[in-house]
Formats: C-alpha cells, sequence, structure tokens
C-alpha cells in the first residue's frame, strides 16, 4: 500500500484541512498519516477560531512518523506561521521527501486568514524550493507573484514568476475565473492545460485540500506530474458534481469525497 503523510490543520466540519486529506487519500487508495499543525473551530460557515501548535510539537510528529514509516509522498496545508514552516522545511529536508506537494493555504473558503502575513516570505525562501510541485489557486498565487491574475496568459506569467522560487513544478489552479476550470502546469520548459467543465455549485469547501491530496496520492503510486493532475482533477470533478447532492451545514459545504461508495 502506498504511504501519502499529510501535514495540515484540522477543520472541526470535517470538510477540508487534514480530514478532506485523509477521506481523500484513503478513497483513492492510499495509506494517510497526517501531522496536525493546528486546531480550528470551524464549520461551514466560517472560522471561529484557529489553535497553532507549537513547532516543537510539530516537530516530534513529523519524527514520529517519519522514523517509523517509509512515505511515499507528501503534501502540505495550512501551515499558519513562520515558526511552523521553518519545522516542517527543516524536517522535509532531514527526511528526503522528494516528492512534496504544497498546497500553500492563505485564505479559507469563507474568506477567513489562515496564514499569518509574516510567513508568506518564510513560505516562499524555505518551502518552495523544496515542493515537487506547489498549487496555489488565483487568489493565492497574486500574493505570492504581486500581480494581477485574470487569463490564461496571466496564469502562465505567475506560474513562471513562482516557479522562480525553486519548485520543480508549479500548478495554477484557475476554478475562480470565469467559464471553464482551466489549470495550468508549469515544469519550467512547457505549459500543459487541464481543462474540466465548471460544477454550479456552492458547496465547494476543501476543493484545494482534497486536489493537493489526490495528487499526492497518485504521486505517490508513481504517476507522472502530467498524469497525476489529470487524475486528481478528475476526482474532484466528480466530488464537486455529487456533492451537490449532499446538504451540510447551512454555508459553503463540502464536495463529496465519497462519491464512489454512492455516500448521500
Amino acid at each position: 500500500m502506498y504511504k501519502i503523510l499529510t501535514i495540515a490543520g484540522s477543520d472541526s466540519g470535517g470538510g477540508a484541512g487534514i480530514q478532506a486529506d485523509i477521506k481523500t487519500i484513503t478513497i483513492l487508495g492510499g495509506y494517510a498519516a497526517s501531522v496536525l499543525t493546528s486546531i480550528t473551530a470551524q464549520n461551514t460557515l466560517g472560522v471561529q477560531g484557529v489553535h497553532n501548535l507549537p513547532g516543537e510539537f510539530i516537530e516530534k510528529q513529523l519524527d514520529s512518523v517519519l522514523s517509523d514509516i517509509k512515505i511515499d509522498a507528501a503534501k502540505t496545508g495550512m501551515l499558519a506561521n513562520a515558526e511552523i514552516i521553518k519545522t516542517v522545511a527543516t524536517k522535509v529536508k532531514q527526511y528526503g521527501l522528494s516528492k512534496l506537494v504544497v498546497d500553500p493555504v492563505m485564505v479559507a473558503t469563507s474568506g477567513d486568514i489562515l496564514l499569518e502575513k509574516d510567513a508568506i516570505d518564510s513560505l516562499m525562501k524555505l518551502l518552495l524550493p523544496l515542493a515537487y510541485v506547489v498549487t496555489p489557486n488565483i487568489s493565492e498565487a497574486k500574493v505570492l507573484t504581486g500581480k494581477e491574475i485574470n487569463d490564461i496568459e496571466q496564469m502562465k506569467d505567475a506560474a513562471r514568476k513562482i516557479y522562480e522560487y525553486g519548485p520543480k513544478h508549479v500548478l495554477i489552479k484557475g476554478g475562480h475565473l470565469l467559464n471553464d476550470a482551466i489549470d495550468i502546469l508549469y515544469d519550467g520548459h512547457n505549459y500543459y492545460e487541464f481543462i474540466a467543465k465548471r460544477i454550479e455549485t456552492t458547496n465547494t469547501h476543501g476543493t484545494g485540500c482534497t486536489l493537493s491530496a489526490a495528487i499526492a496520492t497518485y504521486l505517490g503510486m508513481q504517476f507522472s506530474i502530467e498524469k497525476a493532475v489529470e487524475l486528481a482533477k478528475q476526482y474532484l470533478t466528480k466530488a464537486l458534481d455529487a456533492g451537490k447532492e449532499i446538504s451540510i451545514g447551512r454555508g459553503n459545504g463540502p464536495v463529496n469525497h465519497l462519491y464512489c461508495l454512492n455516500y448521500k
């Protein structure tokens, strides 16, 4: 069984964060190990509170997992401050996690800020150079580049800029643009477009976590980056579509991670 590690925050509502990651990894056939970075009081309406774990305890979790379990791929999600980012980067290097998916979580679907401003510099300098692929959405790519992104060409420009920070691949997610959901993957030489029909739904909570966890799972299964993104996007699109049929909470509900089990 392929072993996938998620390093992320907890979503008490269950739709995003480490809960979404574990569901995704498991349903796709991987074994999910987890390291908690933050605990949130959160539901479909928003984030009511955040408690960040101290770096030394995150370090202890990482040592416990990585000294015992041979991890095939890993992903990061919510890394709320510079201390947490430094801790994770140090351990990624120490244990040689080469298949690392970095989801630069900055803002929740509800609009709540999940990354402290002074941590952005640490993210770019310490963690992005270790990433096999970084997966910002349009809003996150704007923060990382300082540029407006309103079309495909600007997405490509942003991918080139973020690539300069050191990741091996950059995936700009275009779900926040109009028309079809187009993502752009850049490897330093070539661009690859991944197009999916836009799913009209308000149940979009956890989409970024879900996609990055799926990419990590497929990378751990030894798929190429292009195939891993393709398969992950197919899974997310189906989960979004199936999520229209479930009603959880009074706000932005989650995607249906378990659609293939006919879960309703």
